[in-house]
């Protein structure tokens, strides 16, 4: 379920030289890619981005750089950081979704059942135990429970295992973190402008996705890669149906909406794309020596691991896996080329208005490096889930 999913910029230079180039074909045992240089995606300009988006992708930063300190002289207190095993019980039996291992929480941040007028909530009854302590609590599940209206009210035991506390600190934003942490910035007004530069690549590689894999064609499918991906998938939504108490079918039918005819082919669809953007990112990737260097990838995993809430970026990447995690960081790297190669189309004002596809303006298009060209070439369950559920949200 934390499968979920930015790296080095390419020279911006190159973007300007190359646009309006198709580029050669590429080919192997499994895919063609028949163009990668001058793709055309919906210009994004500096004005696209938020100031939200800059303030978000900036506390992601100050997270990767957050400072950890084991907490082993005192009980365990609101705002500490607890690493915690859960098994629960409703009438001595367990749950679907009520137990975790290793599950990181902050005390007092409301994430877990709170607290009914009989029953303490989960997080509290967690204040003032020590490491190591094991010990057992009791919560209510609110009244008017969504998530699963089934356990609305229902009183259930959890048995705790305090493995870890400690404290977690976010660096605050000032120019000396810019000026450690940022190789173009010298102070937060820069580095806030460096951010929206990121923001609107990153918004650019997003539409890229689609908009590459139009030019990518199947030839044959690894063995084994397809049905992988649709077990995932179904695993995926099999935990999350669970977590709501369901099994499969009724979930696919009453949250999903549709047949499992449907969502079938769907989920053969969604994994052969899967697949074939695999593929052919591994193929740039060879050819065009865009593979992702050590240093990269371990920086891609931090981010990645930040991005789910965690600095244990080993245990992140366990969980999610390794070869996972390089693949996803690799098509980071191989959209951003593609970035730093695409012609960016004016949107006519009149025609975004209601809608309609992007067009070009004035016969020009902009390149990744935002120069115009008159030559225009035609991407858990019982940890995460049961986090939900105690929540009360």
């Amino acid at each position: 379920m934390k499968k979920k999913l930015i790296t080095v910029l390419m020279a911006g230079v190159l973007a300007a030289s190359f646009a309006g180039c198709s580029g050669r074909e590429l080919s192997n045992e499994y895919v063609t890619v028949d163009q990668y240089k001058g793709i055309e995606v919906a210009q994004v300009l500096p004005e696209d981005i938020t100031d939200d988006d800059i303030d978000s992708e900036i506390q992601l930063r100050l997270q990767m750089s957050v400072k950890e300190e084991t907490i082993t002289d005192r009980p365990a207190q609101d705002g500490d950081m607890v690493d915690i095993d859960f098994t629960g019980t409703i009438d001595g039996e367990e749950f679907s979704g009520g137990s975790a291992e290793g599950y990181v929480l902050q005390l007092g941040s409301g994430s877990m059942i709170g607290a009914t007028d009989d029953y303490k909530g989960f997080e509290e009854q967690i204040v003032g135990h020590n490491t190591g302590d094991e010990f057992d609590i009791q919560v209510q599940f609110p009244e008017d429970y969504s998530l699963n209206p089934d356990m609305s009210g229902v009183v259930a035991d959890f048995h705790i295992v305090l493995n870890e506390i400690y404290t977690s600190e976010v660096p605050e934003l000032t120019d000396e973190w810019v000026q450690e942490n940022s190789d173009e910035s010298e102070t937060v007004d820069e580095y806030k402008d460096e951010i929206r530069d990121y923001c609107v690549d990153q918004l650019l590689a997003t539409e890229m996705q689609d908009a590459f894999l139009a030019h990518v064609e199947a030839k044959a499918y690894p063995d084994g890669e397809v049905e992988a991906q649709i077990e995932d998938g179904e695993e995926y939504y099999n935990q999350y149906a669970a977590s709501a108490g369901l099994d499969l079918d009724t979930f696919i039918v009453n949250y999903m909406g549709m047949t499992r005819e449907d969502f079938d082919a769907q989920m053969k669809e969604s994994a052969q794309n899967v697949v074939k953007m695999k593929e052919a990112v591994k193929l740039l990737a060879d050819e065009l020596d865009l593979e992702p260097s050590e240093e990269e990838y371990q920086e891609g995993m931090a981010r990645y691991a930040a991005m789910a809430g965690t600095t244990d970026v080993e245990a992140y990447t366990e969980s999610v896996g390794e070869d996972l995690l390089k693949d996803v960081i690799r098509q980071d790297a191989v959209m951003q080329y593609l970035v730093d190669q695409c012609v960016q189309v004016e949107q006519d004002s009149t025609e975004e208005d209601t809608g309609s596809d992007s067009s070009t303006s004035d016969d020009s298009s902009t390149s990744g490096d935002g120069s115009t060209s008159d030559d225009s070439s035609s991407e858990d369950g019982s940890a995460e889930d049961t986090g939900s559920e105690n929540s009360g949200e």
